[in-house]
């Protein structure tokens, strides 16, 4: 069957791409696309719409031909023809244009999209640029910094900002196939517009231009392709459509040969086969009606609005009364942000408050499907809540700790149904990141994992399972590399210099600067949880706790490894610094000065070494779950894949 067909309605050609799951534009697509066009020129309908079976547009290349020769026809000169024809061309968007979509589209003489459609330019999330004329046609088409946001950013536009910049010629009111047709009989009772390719660009002052994209590049960091869109936009508005075509063509090609694109497509298919495991194929997953969460601190009001957010009616309990209601407000909090930024609206926030519910008693809970317990991280107390959570809950439903270090096999051991019990490892905040981490227990029911990633989707997380030991993907090797943090500091460098090489090499934030913010006092307990279990022959650095001990836990604190000033801003703490350089001393430790690139190497390897004892030991079934793990948890940079892929690539 042909993945591109071509109906007449009335004296209009309806072609159509019906290539699952995302129509994405394949040789064979392309090939079905060149061959409607011929035929579509040889037999002269009055106008042809461009359509897509299934739920999207074309939502982009086919990735997978990245790393293949190229088989013709290429998507340039599909575009370039589909441009060329003499007959106007109607995109008609629903679901997704993106990438080679949205250049499709663009290379049709009009476009109109459903209420609900996206088009967006995210070549960029693979160190990309377009490569079929996107930073081309659309400056010539709307504002060229609005172009520019697109390619440079890769966030996509709704279809009401579409319509609005001008890339849209309307918005489908009802069916958008029926729009779409009407549309192409307007058009082609007037003069067919000038190709795109052929106008002349706006011109745009270069100080207002310099100013607009140092703004747009400003949280690229270390990624090189968001400064290359910038670049192949601006070389649009320098040259003609031609000579800019072939000058973004050269940039694509040096890009998708380079090793960011080749580390940023790793890390996007990574992240699409991780929570897969054969324990859940074919296994249909609990109900999940109802939602409760124990704990309404920072991380359980996290949960419990991340799960309001995707439709879910949440219950929350506390110990007392008053403990309920910091604990709603924090939730409350959480969605009236989502208002002010236009997130919901107001209509939506309402319906939300109304499905949450908090109460003080366990009762409350005994209709939920699904109960995250977010307590205090200490083993005892989540035991008392369990054994209350086994007594309340129905027998069937899910009982999930969001414990970051703790044995859940001993906490599924707790209850009289262990096979009900798995663990739920959000990060902070809940609502925002994206990672999951999923703690499989040695007695978990398949069912119950397959409730747990089922959750996972509801809530548009990226799920890794995980065994069970202690921190188990994220927080064992993020205590490992801190660890060797430590390490370094007594071995020459300061607090400032290892964050600051960390930033340098595309982290968001130093490891020392990341405990201030997440407050000292949390790895403090953790640490003394486990001094017991400490091997004898392991090296241990005094230098947080001694911090701690005066009570400094960093920014809530306003003193922690940094000093923080009413401006919150972080700034070198001396007493710290006389702090290390005292404990190097009293341990006969000769310090030494270190580069940046050695301090990164020291911590990227005992990440590594980490990584493979994960995997040794079985807590991750494979090197793309760290991957994703580290990419999504602490910020290791995308466009360098994760510490594993940094392994086997250099």
């Amino acid at each position: 069957m042909s993945v591109v067909t071509t109906q007449m309605h009335g004296n209009i050609a309806v072609v159509t791409i019906d290539n699952p799951p995302v129509n994405a534009a394949s040789q064979a697509v392309r090939q079905g696309l060149m061959e409607a066009l011929h035929a579509t020129e040889a037999s002269q309908p009055a106008a042809v719409v461009l359509t897509c079976a299934g739920r999207t547009f074309v939502a982009g290349a086919d990735i997978r031909e990245f790393d293949k020769p190229f088989l013709e026809p290429g998507l340039p000169e599909l575009l370039n023809a589909i441009e060329g024809a003499t007959r106007p061309w109607v995109a008609a968007i629903h679901g997704t244009a993106l990438g080679g979509g949205c250049e499709l589209a663009l290379a049709c003489s009009h476009r109109i999209g459903a209420a609900t459609a996206k088009i967006g330019l995210p070549e960029v999330n693979l160190g990309l640029i377009p490569g079929a004329g996107g930073t081309v046609r659309m400056p010539r088409l709307i504002a060229p910094i609005e172009a520019a946001r697109l390619a440079v950013t890769g966030k996509p536009i709704s279809a009401s900002e579409a319509h609005k910049l001008g890339l849209f010629d309307a918005v489908a009111e009802g069916e958008l196939l029926d729009a779409a047709i009407q549309l192409a009989k307007d058009a082609a009772a007037k003069p067919l517009p000038a190709p795109l390719l052929t106008r002349d660009a706006p011109e745009v002052d270069r100080a207002t231009w310099d100013a607009a994209m140092a703004k747009l590049t400003a949280k690229a960091r270390g990624q090189t392709s968001p400064h290359e869109a910038a670049a192949a936009v601006r070389d649009a508005l320098d040259h003609d459509g031609v000579t800019a075509l072939g000058l973004e063509r050269e940039r694509f090609m040096r890009l998708k040969a380079s090793p960011q694109s080749a580390a940023l497509r790793y890390i996007f298919f990574a992240e699409r086969m991780v929570g897969k495991t054969p324990h859940t194929k074919g296994v249909a997953p609990r109900p999940l009606a109802e939602i409760g969460v124990v704990g309404g601190g920072t991380m359980g009001a996290g949960i419990a609005a991340a799960a309001l957010l995707a439709g879910l009616p949440v219950t929350m309990v506390e110990r007392d009364t008053d403990a309920a209601n910091a604990g709603a407000a924090r939730v409350e909090g959480i969605l009236g942000g989502s208002l002010k930024r236009g997130l919901i609206s107001e209509t939506k926030h309402a319906a939300l408050l109304a499905k949450f519910t908090t109460a003080t008693d366990y009762a409350a809970l005994a209709k939920a499907d699904l109960v995250i317990e977010a307590v205090f991280e200490d083993m005892d107390v989540k035991k008392q809540v369990f054994a209350a959570l086994d007594a309340a809950c129905k027998p069937e439903a899910v009982l999930a700790s969001n414990t970051s270090y703790l044995d859940v096999n001993e906490i599924a051991a707790s209850v009289r149904e262990p096979a009900r019990v798995v663990g739920l490892h959000f990060f902070s905040p809940a609502h925002i990141m994206k990672l999951l981490e999923i703690v499989v227990p040695e007695t978990v029911a398949d069912d119950v994992l397959a409730t747990a990633l089922a959750l996972a989707k509801t809530l548009r997380k990226l799920p890794v399972l995980a065994g069970v030991c202690d921190g188990f993907i994220a927080n064992r090797i993020m205590t490992s590399y801190r660890r060797e943090a430590d390490y370094l500091l007594e071995d020459g460098a300061l607090p400032y210099e290892i964050d600051a090489a960390m930033r340098a090499y595309g982290m968001p934030m130093g490891i020392f600067e990341m405990q201030d913010l997440a407050g000292l006092d949390i790895g403090w307990a953790a640490r003394k949880r486990r001094a017991a279990t400490r091997p004898a022959h392991q090296r241990y650095v005094e230098i947080a706790d001694r911090i701690c001990e005066q009570g400094h836990f960093g920014r809530k604190t306003g003193q922690g490894w940094y000093l923080y000033g009413e401006d919150g801003k972080p700034t070198r703490n001396p007493e710290v610094e006389a702090l290390v350089l005292e404990e190097a001393d009293r341990k006969g430790i000769r310090r030494q000065s270190f580069e940046a690139s050695d301090i990164m190497a020291r911590i990227l390897a005992c990440m590594q070494s980490e990584g493979q004892a994960i995997l040794d030991e079985g807590i991750a079934a494979s090197p793309q779950d760290i991957d994703v793990t580290m990419v999504n948890a602490f910020g290791f940079p995308r466009w360098k894949g994760g510490p594993m892929f940094q392994r086997t690539t250099g």
